[in-house]
């Protein structure tokens, strides 16, 4: 079962604009569909295509690159008879399939592209790509591309909802609530997507096992082992936090603020020691780091202060899976808790990881705010996600508070709004119900994130 997935438009526009002048280097967490992609894009746009996977290949075939660097009519004649394949000059692809295995390959993009002669696309697992770079000369002839899971919408064409998504837009884009049944359906669209999550295999199994989630679960906890693996092969000054940052997520997600709180991971800890530790979960793609902005009047990233971070599982299909044990799972009660509408406190971090997961898809930064009283001795402002339009001109912020139970107050956002209201241009809430105004504050449902 092949996926539609956005990332093919791009390389269609690749392919049209680049005129064989840059190779795309395709990165990515582990398991999200990279190299399907590439095979159906050669597949479907070229006469012919080579998939070399660099995991695999044998030492005779990666001895070509060594060898034939300097001959390219060798090296291309040695490849071409090796796969039996024909090469037609600007009409055929090369795949170079998990490229961190062999960086040698890579760094002979310079010249396969100044070259001219063909196609080039590179995929890779970030957690090791950075890792095997230190021996050679990084191609400027390389165009990046980043791939996430499967987003809410590329979820909905697999199970055929492609008229529901545009009628989603269109009720965002008129301010108005969807119909009553087809709120209901989108609202048991976005809950299914929120237990399977979008790794690409874990999805098919969900539709070819006529929506079993037990399939999913099996091929999520073996992706998350996947990952342990990958941990435990990193550079050992930082491996032991990254996998104690990485067991230890479901639990940080579990409290009120959700922000990490670093002495409660090892005692005598501090954020200074950490700090490699999430650059190197968020840069894998494994996870979504946000980060605390308390001076959101000018460019957001100007002002985050890394100190506090909040550390959101790159997807939340497998965030369920890494929260609950399979007996939990195979019971029922998450499942059957979660369609009915009714997450608990423990549950409803699943709710926020997901829409961190859907601003990340539609190229948004996370940065969170909150505003400490000290006449109440408390925080009295705290806002989920704070969005921004980049602007340099007309600078406007957007702040977003999730709610995952259908009863709550706007207090926090209220203050916010008042202390920031020449810079506000939109104020969100996202929760369970159908579209609404608030206190002039746009509520609107989760799966309406796609809009944002």
């Amino acid at each position: 079962m092949v996926l539609k997935r956005k990332i093919y438009d791009k390389l269609l526009d690749w392919k049209k604009t680049s005129q064989g002048k840059k190779a795309v280097l395709i990165e990515g967490a582990r398991r999200i569909g990279k190299s399907t992609v590439c095979e159906e894009f050669g597949k479907n746009e070229y006469k012919s295509y080579i998939v070399i996977d660099f995991a695999r290949e044998s030492d005779e075939l990666k001895g070509y690159f060594r060898q034939y660097l300097n001959d390219l009519d060798t090296l291309f004649m040695l490849i071409s008879t090796y796969y039996g394949t024909k090469l037609y000059e600007r009409d055929s692809l090369l795949i170079f399939d998990e490229i961190q295995m062999f960086p040698t390959a890579r760094a002979a993009i310079k010249y396969l592209v100044a070259d001219g002669r063909y196609d080039y696309l590179e995929t890779g697992s970030l957690i090791s790509i950075r890792e095997n770079v230190a021996d050679i000369v990084i191609p400027s002839e390389e165009r990046h591309l980043k791939m996430n899971p499967l987003d809410f919408e590329e979820f909905a064409w697999a199970l055929g909802e492609e008229p529901l998504i545009n009628y989603i837009r269109g009720c965002f884009e008129k301010k108005k609530p969807l119909e009553r049944m087809l709120h209901n359906n989108a609202m048991m669209l976005f809950k299914q997507y929120m237990l399977v999550g979008g790794m690409p295999k874990c999805v098919v199994l969900f539709l070819e096992s006529h929506k079993d989630f037990e399939q999913a679960d099996m091929e999520k906890r073996d992706i998350l082992e996947l990952y342990r693996s990958d941990i435990m092969k990193i550079g050992a000054q930082y491996r032991i936090r990254v996998l104690a940052v990485y067991d230890q997520m479901p639990g940080l997600l579990s409290r009120h603020e959700k922000r990490v709180v670093f002495g409660q991971i090892q005692e005598g800890s501090y954020a200074a020691q950490y700090e490699d530790t999430f650059f190197w979960l968020a840069d894998s793609m494994i996870a979504n780091e946000c980060f605390l902005c308390n001076d959101p009047n000018i460019a957001l990233s100007i002002n985050e202060t890394r100190a506090y971070v909040k550390c959101y599982m790159g997807d939340t299909g497998l965030l369920v899976s890494h929260a609950f044990d399979e007996n939990e799972l195979l019971e029922g009660e998450v499942y059957k808790q979660i369609l009915a509408g009714k997450l608990s406190m423990n549950e409803g971090m699943l709710y926020e990881n997901m829409i961190a997961q859907m601003l990340v898809a539609n190229g948004h930064k996370l940065y969170f705010y909150t505003h400490y009283s000290e006449e109440k001795h408390r925080n009295d402002i705290e806002i989920d996600f704070l969005l921004s339009n980049n602007s340099k001109i007309k600078y406007k912020l957007f702040p977003v508070e999730v709610k995952s139970g259908k009863n709550y107050t706007t207090a926090s956002l209220l203050r916010f709004r008042e202390k920031y209201k020449t810079r506000i241009g939109e104020c969100y809430i996202i929760h369970p119900r159908n579209l609404s105004l608030k206190d002039d504050i746009l509520c609107i449902p989760p799966y309406m994130t796609i809009c944002l």
